[in-house]
């Protein structure tokens, strides 16, 4: 997730003084507003908890009323702070952490806590609508979907709630995976607007848990409405051992259970091509419009990806103003970055400017995630089941710590490569890609 502090608002007391404010942003999204004490506040719970040694800096009391100058550097250095906190495999976790965004977010809205309907979108087309408190987290809004389902809950952890943007053809687009620091309810009031919805849909990549999602008849539901819908399919009832056999079919398609993007943009295989990113299999999968219009295709294996960041910018919207974004109107600029291995002992980065590269970012570290649990012989279940404990635990210290966002390579094979297409057709589509075999912290072949 990307963290940024954007802008500051002077905004009144109760008491009609006045005080600066930080607009803090998720993935380029407002999620709260907090003042300087708030923060101060949550940095000494920190250091209470966890000790001066684990807590990053954080920027110093003021005796005088701040200069602008000095507003733009504490809001700098407060950026800096809540990123350093929330890339911490223990502080990131932490329900200390976690509840304090949650309250922030609740208090920033304005939004009571009482009890309401919410409505979550099946793939099978109807609504499915559950009662919660508005102060409800993510995984007890997902708990409540999946009581309200009958799903076992030791299938739960294997979906997730996905937040979607639904445009003028009736076409989705995948905004973010709900957090565990947000609440759905305020996420999703605070859009006003009914072009967006909060979607039930499968969180793993590996298709070999689909046999443990099958096992149970509701699962197999959800999950073989989830591959219809991907698929294009509409039938009548089927008997369950069909629904099997279709999804057993589904999975030999290429890109079974991969995410599509919205068409952005690309500096590879050259600068300003235009590109469609699907993300699965341990892969990020490149549809590239070249500039004389032929088509590419190629694969990006996040065994190859040394690292990868998300970085965001703002981008005056007025043609022709060089004024800065504080005098302006201004778009939020987004834009992954992977360093990605080409051939032996050549790096290079690529890039995609996207309003969805965060989201592609937290696939690809999903990715990581599973490839991880596979590696040490964990079963995902576990894992799942460990991490929702964690968030009822007011002992935070046990919490789920994440792997490295940068990952080393040990092993190298060979790569090539091929694939460019003479079509000028977008439904031709040279089927070769341009990817190798690649291991990292001692995972081969074998092991993905």
């Amino acid at each position: 997730m990307h963290f940024s502090i954007p802008e500051t608002e002077v905004r009144s007391g109760d008491n009609g003084s006045t005080y600066v404010a930080y607009n803090i942003h998720v993935n380029g999204v407002l999620h709260c507003r907090v003042r300087y004490s708030q923060l101060l506040g949550l940095h000494e719970q920190i250091k209470k908890e966890y000790g001066s040694n684990v807590v990053p800096n954080f920027p110093p009391k003021k005796i005088f009323t701040l200069t602008p100058a000095e507003v733009e550097q504490r809001r700098e250095q407060l950026e800096k702070y809540m990123q350093a906190v929330r890339q911490h495999p223990l502080l990131g976790a932490s329900d200390l952490f976690n509840s304090f965004l949650r309250k922030a977010q609740q208090e920033t809205q304005q939004i009571p806590t009482e009890e309401a309907a919410l409505d979550i979108c099946l793939c099978s087309g109807p609504k499915l609508t559950v009662h919660i408190l508005t102060s409800d987290q993510t995984e007890d809004v997902l708990e409540a979907v999946g009581t309200k389902l009958d799903l076992p809950d030791d299938l739960v952890g294997y979906f997730s709630l996905f937040l979607v943007h639904e445009g003028v053809d009736g076409c989705l687009t995948f905004v973010r995976k709900l957090q565990e620091f947000e609440l759905p309810y305020v996420s999703i009031t605070s859009l006003q607007s009914s072009e967006f919805h909060i979607v039930l849909r499968k969180s793993y990549w590996d298709m070999a848990y689909d046999q443990d999602v099958m096992d149970n008849r509701v699962g197999l539901n959800l999950l073989y409405a989830q591959v219809k819908k991907c698929c294009g399919i509409t039938d009548s009832e089927a008997a369950d051992h069909f629904r099997k056999k279709f999804i057993h079919l589904a999975q030999t398609l290429k890109y079974y259970g991969y995410i599509k993007f919205d068409p952005c943009i690309t500096d590879f295989p050259e600068k300003g091509c235009q590109v469609i990113v699907s993300a699965g299999n341990n892969e990020l999968n490149f549809h590239v419009k070249l500039p004389n219009k032929q088509m590419k295709e190629g694969s990006f294996k996040v065994t190859r990806m040394r690292c990868w960041r998300v970085t965001s910018s703002q981008v005056p919207v007025t043609n022709g103003t060089t004024n800065p974004c504080g005098s302006a109107k201004c778009d939020v600029k987004l834009e992954l970055a992977f360093e990605y291995l080409m051939s032996k002992d050549r790096l290079q980065w690529v890039t995609i400017t996207s309003q969805q590269a965060i989201m592609m970012s937290i696939c690809l570290q999903s990715m990581v995630d599973e490839l991880m649990v596979k590696k040490s012989g964990g079963s995902i279940k576990k894992v799942l089941k460990k991490r929702q404990e964690s968030l009822h635990r007011a002992d935070s210290q046990q919490a789920v710590k994440s792997p490295p966002l940068l990952v080393r390579w040990t092993k190298l094979n060979s790569v090539s490569l091929r694939g460019i297409s003479t079509s000028n057709s977008a439904n031709d589509i040279s089927s070769n890609d341009f990817h190798g075999n690649y291991a990292f912290e001692g995972i081969g072949d074998d092991d993905l």
